[in-house]
């Protein structure tokens, strides 16, 4: 399953337990609004794409069509 931005922007991690070190977790924040902004528009231009493609396969259908109805359609 893909990871989705909003996944991405409510993830959080445990603190370190004491005594330890741990990541920052200013930084770790900042990376992942970072990785889910960039997923976000990931996802934004494969949907561009689809819808393109879809919009592209109707036109492609329609004039497959219209050739069709054209007296001495094929012929050449």
């Amino acid at each position: 399953m893909s990871l989705l931005p909003w996944q991405v922007r409510t993830q959080r991690f445990r603190a370190a337990r004491f005594g330890r070190r741990g990541l920052d977790p200013g930084e770790v924040q900042a990376f992942m609004d970072r990785l889910a902004t960039e997923l976000a528009a990931h996802y934004d231009a494969l949907r561009t794409a689809r819808l393109e493609t879809a919009r592209l396969g109707c036109e492609l259908r329609r004039l497959r069509a219209e050739q069709a109805r054209r007296p001495n359609a094929g012929r050449h």
